[in-house]
C-alpha cells in the first residue's frame, strides 16, 4: 500500500474526528465543522479535504446511511461502533460520490483507520461492507 501518512489520510482522520464528535455531542456535523474551523484547538487547521468529506457526506447523509444499513447484513447503524460508523460514512461517500479517489484507495484507507482506531473485528467489517458497496456501485442510481 502507498505511504499512509499522506495528506489525504490525515484529512480522513480529521473528518472522522468531526463526524465522531458531532455524534457524541449530539450536534450536527456542520456545527462541529464550523467550530473546528473557527477554533482548531491543539490541532492544526482542518485540511480542505477533511472539510470536503464532512460537507460531502452531510449533503447525501440520508442516502449513505440507507446504503450502509441495506448492505450491512443485520447490523443497524446504531449497533455499529461509533468509530466504524464514521469511517464507513466517509468510505461510502468517497466510493459513491467522490470520483477523484480510486475505489480501492477509499476502502484501504477506511480499513487502515479502522485497524488503528477501532476494535479488532472492525477492519474486516469495514472492508466487507465497503467491498459490498463497491460491488453494487454500478447499480446505484441517485
Amino acid at each position: 500500500m502507498a505511504t499512509r501518512n499522506n495528506a489525504r489520510t490525515k484529512a480522513r482522520k480529521r473528518a472522522m474526528n468531526v463526524l465522531f464528535e458531532a455524534e457524541q455531542r449530539d450536534l450536527a456535523p456542520l456545527e462541529v465543522l464550523k467550530e473546528r474551523l473557527q477554533t482548531p484547538g491543539v490541532d492544526s487547521p482542518l485540511p480542505q479535504y477533511a472539510i470536503d468529506i464532512v460537507e460531502g457526506y452531510v449533503a447525501v447523509h440520508d442516502r449513505v446511511d440507507e446504503l450502509l444499513e441495506t448492505y450491512s447484513h443485520g447490523w443497524t447503524l446504531a449497533r455499529m461502533p461509533s468509530v466504524d460508523r464514521a469511517l464507513l460514512r466517509i468510505g461510502a461517500w468517497e466510493l459513491i460520490y467522490n470520483d477523484d479517489v480510486p475505489d480501492v484507495v477509499s476502502i484501504d484507507e477506511a480499513v487502515e483507520l479502522a485497524r488503528d482506531l477501532s476494535t479488532d473485528e472492525s477492519p474486516a467489517f469495514v472492508n466487507g461492507l465497503l467491498a459490498r458497496l463497491l460491488e453494487v456501485k454500478p447499480t446505484l442510481v441517485d
